[in-house]
C-alpha cells in the first residue's frame, strides 16, 4: 500500500523516535541505524526502513513518482526479479533502493560509453589532418560526466565496505530478527540473517566494481587516445618546422649568391659590363651556386633527422631441439626499403 502524508520534521522524528539530526539529510551517502530504525542516504534519495514500512521523504523534488508507483510496489511484494520476497520486510526495501541507485549508475554509464566512443573513433581518424574543436569540447565534457560518475561509484563501494567490515552493523541491520520473536526462532534454527544481509551488500558491491571497472576502462581509452592526438600534433609540427628549415635554408644558400648581384648592381664601372655575355654568366653563377647549396643543405638535414636503419639479420637461423619435441625457427629477411622479415614458428 502507498500514501502519501505532509508533516513537519519535529512531528516526524518525534513519531519515528529518531533526533533531529537524524533527519538532516545533505546530498552524501550512508546507511546507519539508529533506535530500530535504518537511515539510508543515497544523496538526493533519503529513506526510513522500518520493519513495518519504508519512508521516502522529499519524493517530488527529485521526481521520484515513477519509479515509486510503478516499480517500488511490485518489489516489495517480491513480484519483480529480486530474491529477498522470502526474508523479512526491510530487506527487501534496502535491495530495493541499491536496485535502484545502481540502476541509475548504469543508466549513465550506458549514456556516456557511445557518445565516448563515437567522439574518439572520431578524434583519432587517421584521415583528418587536423583535430576537430567541437569535439574536443565534447570529449572534455564527457570526460567531467565520466569522473563524476567514478566518483559516485567509490563512494557507494566505500559505503558498502564499511558496513561489511563491521559485523555489529550488519546485525543491526536485520530489523525483524530482534523485534519479531518468530522470525528470531526462524533465524536461530536455520536462516542467518546477518549472512544473508552480507550477501545482499556484496552482491552490490560487486555491481559497484564490475561498472567502475568500464568506467575505468573508458578513461583508459580517453588516456591513450589523447597520447594518439598529441603524437599527431607532434608530427604535424615536426614537418611544419622542417617545412620552414627547408625554406630557411634556400633563403640563405639564394642570399649567398646573390651578393654577386649586389657587387655588380654597384654604380661601378669595371670593363666586364661591355661585355654583354657577363649577365646571362652571372645569373647562371647564382642560380646553380644556390641550386647547389641549398641541396647540400638538405642532404646534411637528412642524414641527421631521418631514422638510422635497422641491424642486418642473418637470411637464415634454424634451430632444432631433439627429445620430446623438436622446434624450427627460419627468419628472412628480404633488402627493401622499410627492413620487413617474415617469421614462421613450426612446433611438432
Amino acid at each position: 500500500n502507498i500514501s502519501m502524508v505532509e508533516k513537519k520534521k519535529t512531528e516526524l522524528y518525534q513519531e519515528l523516535g529518531l533526533q533531529a539530526r537524524d533527519l538532516r539529510f545533505q546530498h552524501v551517502m550512508s546507511i546507519a541505524t539508529r533506535n530500530n530504525r535504518i537511515i539510508m542516504r543515497m544523496e538526493f534519495l533519503k529513506a526510513v526502513i522500518t520493519p513495518e514500512f519504508l519512508l521516502i521523504l522529499d519524493y517530488r523534488n527529485v521526481s521520484l513518482e515513477h519509479w515509486l508507483l510503478n516499480e517500488l510496489a511490485s518489489q516489495l511484494a517480491g513480484e519483480g526479479q529480486l530474491v529477498t520476497y522470502s526474508l523479512p520486510f526491510e530487506f527487501r526495501a534496502i535491495e530495493a533502493i541499491l536496485q535502484y541507485w545502481i540502476s541509475k549508475l548504469q543508466g549513465r554509464l550506458n549514456t556516456l560509453q557511445p557518445q565516448i566512443l563515437e567522439t574518439l573513433e572520431a578524434l583519432v581518424d587517421p584521415k583528418l589532418l587536423s583535430v576537430d574543436r567541437s569535439k574536443l569540447h565534447i570529449l572534455l565534457q564527457n570526460g567531467k560526466s565520466l569522473s563524476e560518475l567514478e566518483t559516485d561509484l567509490k563512494v557507494f563501494k566505500e559505503t558498502i565496505l564499511e558496513i561489511l567490515d563491521e559485523e555489529e552493523v550488519i546485525e543491526e541491520l536485520c530489523l525483524s530478527k530482534w523485534t519479531d520473536p518468530q522470525v528470531f526462532e526462524e533465524s536461530t534454527s536455520g536462516i542467518d540473517h546477518a549472512e544473508e544481509m552480507e550477501l545482499l551488500l556484496e552482491n552490490y558491491y560487486r555491481q559497484a566494481e564490475d561498472l567502475l571497472n568500464e568506467a575505468r576502462e573508458l578513461r583508459v581509452l580517453i588516456d591513450d587516445s589523447e597520447s594518439i592526438i598529441f603524437i599527431n600534433l607532434d608530427s604535424h609540427r615536426n614537418v611544419m618546422m622542417r617545412l620552414n628549415l627547408q625554406l630557411t635554408m634556400g633563403t640563405f644558400s639564394v642570399s649567398l649568391f646573390g651578393l654577386i648581384g649586389v657587387a655588380f648592381g654597384m654604380n661601378l664601372e669595371s670593363s666586364l659590363e661591355e661585355d654583354p655575355r657577363i649577365f646571362w654568366l652571372v645569373t647562371g653563377i647564382m642560380f646553380l651556386g644556390s641550386g647547389l647549396i641549398w641541396r647540400r643543405l638538405l642532404s646534411f638535414l637528412g642524414r641527421h633527422l631521418d631514422p638510422p636503419l635497422p641491424p642486418h639479420v642473418p637470411a637464415v637461423l634454424k634451430k632444432s631441439q631433439p627429445a620430446a619435441g623438436r622446434v624450427e625457427i627460419k627468419t628472412s629477411l628480404k633488402g627493401d626499403t622499410f627492413g620487413l622479415s617474415r617469421s614462421t614458428l613450426t612446433n611438432q
